[in-house]
């Protein structure tokens, strides 16, 4: 039967604050085998082209959601910079449609769609985000995906050691430092270890949080993994 997971406010807190000491905790991480997607210009349009959603959209949204048998809490978007929800704008980029572009210094992220709009996200950027910049494409795209520290951090905080590669690292879910979705990068056929992932506290969002690469919402990215296809050009622009 699937399995039910209930986050308290205590086990949140705990979670947030476990997730702020790992120092690489949404980049070094393993990959399974690619999943395909649809183009994202291909999936249906709303009616409403451009703006900011409404508070019913917004409530809709950022509500707690089942995902795999998994229960996400909702997130409490009144306390987030409404400049960081998910909308729909006019394309700033100048990218071809179903390109990604992530604009590290504003925490933005656009997926660019046909007839000059882009879908817009809100990220929280770590000190991992600012390590790579170019352009690349979304090699891998996983759910719950499961995470593994490089031994290097493992040696820092002996903690860990049960999340090693050696160990199997630790399975995907609520407590898992990527979050409901991870789209792992490449550039020039190497993993360039910068990741796109799920993220359980809503305060690093628009912000330059102590680790991690780029993380959204895990509301916003399992958006974000329905739009954006296996192979996707990714620009990252710093």
């Amino acid at each position: 039967m699937p399995m039910t997971v209930v986050l308290t406010r205590r086990r949140l807190l705990a979670l947030s604050a476990t997730i702020g000491a790992m120092p690489l905790a949404g980049c070094a991480t393993s990959s399974g085998q690619p999943v395909v997607a649809p183009l994202p210009f291909d999936r249906p349009r709303p009616s409403r082209p451009v703006g900011p959603p409404s508070p019913q959209e917004l409530a809709s949204m950022y509500a707690a959601v089942v995902d795999d048998g998994l229960t996400i809490p909702a997130a409490p978007y009144t306390k987030i910079d409404p400049q960081f929800y998910r909308q729909r704008v006019m394309d700033p980029t100048g990218e071809t449609p179903g390109t990604v572009v992530v604009d590290t210094p504003k925490r933005f992220l656009y997926v660019v769609e046909p007839g000059g709009t882009a879908m817009r996200y809100g990220v929280g950027i770590g000190r991992e985000g600012f390590a790579w910049q170019g352009d690349g494409i979304i090699q891998w795209r996983q759910k719950w995906p499961r995470w593994k520290p490089p031994n290097e951090m493992v040696a820092r905080q002996p903690e860990l050691k049960k999340y090693s590669i050696e160990n199997d690292g630790m399975a995907g879910g609520l407590d898992n430092p990527l979050g409901a979705r991870a789209l792992y990068i490449f550039s020039g056929g190497q993993d360039t270890l910068y990741r796109l992932h799920g993220n359980p506290d809503w305060r690093s969002i628009g912000k330059a949080v102590s680790s991690g690469c780029v993380r959204l919402l895990n509301q916003d990215v399992i958006d974000l993994y329905s739009r954006v296809p296996f192979k996707a050009r990714i620009v990252v622009r710093q």
